[in-house]
């Protein structure tokens, strides 16, 4: 089924596309920005005792406000297509209880473990694991479901649940890339460890996600591979896959780059494996486009009124600039490594 595109020049033709544009940002910000600390979170069980604090303290100044970007994807998501919303959120009901359930618990592990004495410390660091593994599974999950329509069949909910381990595995690429650059010492050596291992995982998921997408989707498959789109489209994949191996290769190399003192490319790992989440979801929002429940409901049906939208834009334009501003101005004052944790 194709999607009627109206006319771009009208209000109802346009404001849908900026607030896809909008929702689609907030989306990825938050998949960048709290997927590292999830990672993080998840790679706490790995760590010894002595370095459990400095991973907290890491990701201590950012980690709440991370979320904000996931309240306001799925407000822009309530607000601005209503339909689209219900129908996601009636079929992703249990992962999205899931997720929450995984978020609600890794919060109160987070401050429950400052004050907790040392016996039962270590079950609060369990908590914040099990809270930040299951948010980030259910959230893998919830995409694997999306992709296939939601068709809860044995293939397509095995599929669902392997895009979910490897998204941990990407999760957890972004929380080591981020420990690499933000620790020293024997905790940023441990991290190259873990962003080898995870790096490799993750792009078996983003290609299990390339391939399955167009195979269960006759359209999709047409957008991407008849003439002259496939060709226009390779830098995609080709520059992903590139991207992957500069990592790879850089990780190995890192370790001896740091016994000799040499800590100026900390930040390529972090930044190479957003880029690849930058890539995939680009590809991802090609092959979806302009449908936001696959081949049933276009973002111009799911829509509010014109009216509607004009108001809630004028929302957007406040808030979207302060929580950009304020993102900023947090990751400016907490810039550097991690110090020891203290608290007062």
């Amino acid at each position: 089924m194709n999607a009627t595109i109206p006319d771009l020049s009208q209000p109802a033709g346009w404001l849908p596309l900026v607030f896809l544009g909008l929702m689609a940002l907030s989306m990825l910000i938050y998949v960048i920005l709290d997927g590292y600390d999830l990672g993080v979170g998840v790679l706490l069980r790995r760590a010894d005792d002595a370095d459990k604090d400095t991973m907290i303290a890491s990701i201590g100044p950012f980690w709440d406000a991370n979320e904000t970007w996931l309240v306001l994807g799925v407000g822009l998501l309530l607000t601005a297509f209503p339909i689209a919303h219900g129908a996601i959120l009636t079929h992703l009901y249990l992962p999205v209880a899931l997720m929450l359930v995984g978020l609600i618990l890794r919060g109160v592990a987070f401050d429950f473990r400052v004050k907790a004495r040392d016996p039962h410390k270590p079950w609060w660091n369990r908590a914040f694991y099990a809270g930040s593994l299951l948010a980030s599974f259910s959230q893998g999950l919830m995409l694997g479901l999306y992709i296939t329509g939601f068709r809860y069949d044995w293939p397509n909910l095995l599929f669902a649940i392997a895009v979910g381990l490897c998204l941990v595995a990407g999760y957890c690429a972004l929380g080591a890339g981020w420990l690499i650059m933000k620790t020293t010492g024997s905790l940023q050596k441990r991290a190259m460890y873990w962003a080898r291992r995870s790096l490799w995982l993750t792009g078996v998921g983003v290609t299990a996600i390339s391939v399955v997408t167009p195979l269960v989707n006759e359209r999709i498959f047409e957008k991407w591979f008849s003439l002259p789109n496939i060709i226009l489209l390779a830098p995609i994949p080709l520059a992903t896959i590139a991207i992957f191996l500069i990592l790879d290769r850089l990780l190995r190399r890192l370790p001896a780059l740091q016994e000799v003192g040499n800590d100026r490319w900390c930040w390529v790992p972090f930044a190479g494996t957003a880029a690849i989440f930058l890539m995939a979801f680009n590809g991802l929002a090609y092959s979806l486009f302009p449908y936001l429940v696959v081949d049933q409901i276009d973002i111009w049906q799911a829509a509010s009124a014109p009216e509607s939208l004009g108001v809630i834009l004028f929302g957007a334009a406040i808030v979207l600039p302060t929580i950009l501003g304020y993102t900023a101005y947090a990751y400016r004052v907490f810039w550097g490594k991690a110090t020891d944790l203290r608290y007062y």
